[in-house]
């Protein structure tokens, strides 16, 4: 008798029509991506407050941020192995019981010092749940609607940020700062119980070569859609892919070097632009002689950005190519980021800050939720992820440091031409790729030439 090697997860999932199980995938996965980014765009008006009240130096404001970059590094790599190696489902719920523990601690800080090491704590949760979210709801969601969805994601991540300003401008001058950890402390305790229900992805135990489990999550997948949408459409007939050995060496083999350096510039341009631009808008703000209250206002009315930039990704997300809107959207983060500093009224200041925003969450949901995790097979989509991550929380590790340095010396001119590096960065590395993803199968991706080291699928095997 035969063994079997394959239970084409790939194409079964891929010939589902959307339905209520997606959408509950979608608010499973969002929902706690959704908490961690409130916790780290608190940090713009936490901080300000912080400074503002005595607690803490703008040098200590900067090890605060670090402190949260360290954590993410070290997040991001360990989601990567946790993730590939026991799975999606034990990954994101260890990462979102951390962050919320922390974030609960972080609210009862004595001292600046105790509050630097909660961040920390925070950091390595956070880094961790948004490598596992970037990489977990591709693999649910078939290929024609994977941009779409993936940018719908990346709207309610992107979200944080306005109701995090949102909150903050009410919060912080009224009840003070600890509140704001507070909130992102029990929404998240609260995400952690509801997710308990989440099934494992069927791709990553096909991929691991626990084929029954993947049959009876898969069937039972199909079950519910069945019951919803009546006769399923038949998969493809193209094989799935079934990894006999994933060595973490295999990933830095030359086929895969490419992919790897694109999605690790495509996430350090992303992180730099966020880390070293967004969260310091108040304190640029307050030392342009704005008020904190001021600062928090128009830093309010410019994160609405966030929301209008994910929102235009979902409209393009599956009708442009991924290059293309990446490289397009970094030109233009460029444009307005050398008119920012020009504006002088409160109109043309918000406006400007409005378009720069806009941009940047237009990147960040196709580059870091769509983009990056689609570029790596299964069996180390979420190690590539986290490397990538990995790099970019190495780089904004050093971006507060860097934006408080050049904020000094040069102005907001400086923060913004470190941005406009890391950009070219990116653009040249997508150009020297030549990997297009947008409407592919995971599957076909993986099997492309790029993403092997010779001329064969890179330790992949089929039937």
């Amino acid at each position: 008798m035969a063994t079997r090697t394959s239970i084409q997860a790939g194409p079964r999932l891929d010939r589902l029509p959307i339905s209520r199980f997606h959408w509950r995938i979608l608010g499973l996965i969002s929902g706690g991506a959704f908490l961690d980014a409130f916790d780290v765009y608190l940090a713009g008006g936490v901080i300000a407050a912080l400074k503002a009240s005595g607690f803490a130096t703008l040098g200590q404001a900067a090890t605060f941020l670090s402190a949260t970059f360290l954590g993410m590094l070290i997040g991001a790599g360990t989601a990567g192995y946790l993730g590939d190696r026991f799975g999606r489902r034990y990954s994101y719920q260890f990462n979102l019981a951390l962050f919320g523990f922390a974030s609960v601690a972080a609210a009862f800080a004595p001292s600046m010092t105790f509050l630097i090491v909660c961040r920390f704590v925070m950091g390595v949760g956070l880094g961790a749940e948004l490598v596992v979210a970037a990489g977990t709801l591709g693999e649910f969601i078939p290929p024609s609607h994977r941009g779409r969805w993936g940018s719908i994601m990346g709207m309610i991540i992107g979200s944080g940020l306005l109701v995090a300003t949102m909150i903050g401008y009410v919060v912080i001058p009224t009840l003070g700062w600890r509140y704001m950890f507070a909130i992102a402390g029990v929404g998240a305790l609260v995400i952690w119980v509801l997710r308990k229900k989440m099934p494992e992805s069927p791709r990553w135990l096909e991929s691991v070569g626990r084929l029954d489990e993947a049959e009876t999550v898969l069937s039972a997948i199909e079950a519910e859609v069945r019951s919803e949408e009546g006769t399923l459409p038949p998969p493809s007939t193209a094989p799935s892919v079934v990894l006999a050995n994933a060595p973490l060496s295999k990933l830095f083999a030359p086929g895969m070097r490419g992919r790897l350096a694109a999605a690790s510039f495509t996430a350090i341009s992303i992180n730099v632009s966020v880390y070293g631009f967004v969260a310091w808008l108040p304190t640029f703000l307050v030392s342009k002689g704005h008020t904190m209250v001021q600062s928090l206002g128009f830093t309010t009315l410019m994160s609405f950005g966030s929301i209008v930039g994910s929102g235009i990704a979902v409209l393009i997300a599956d009708r442009f190519p991924r290059r293309t809107s990446l490289i397009v959207t970094a030109l233009l983060i460029l444009l307005f980021g050398a008119l920012y500093p020009n504006a002088v009224s409160p109109i043309a200041l918000t406006v400007t800050g409005f378009l720069l925003v806009t941009s940047i969450y237009v990147l960040t949901a196709i580059g870091l939720f769509l983009y990056v995790p689609e570029l790596f097979p299964t069996a180390y989509r979420l190690r590539g992820t986290g490397f990538a991550g990995m790099c970019a929380r190495a780089a904004s590790m050093a971006t507060p440091f860097l934006t408080v340095a050049l904020f000094q010396r040069f102005g907001l001119e400086g923060v913004l031409a470190m941005v406009g590096t890391v950009l070219a960065l990116m653009i040249v590395s997508i150009l020297l790729l030549r990997i297009e993803t947008r409407g592919a199968s995971l599957d076909e991706i993986a099997q492309t030439p790029e993403a092997t080291p010779e001329t064969a699928p890179l330790g992949l095997v089929g039937e």
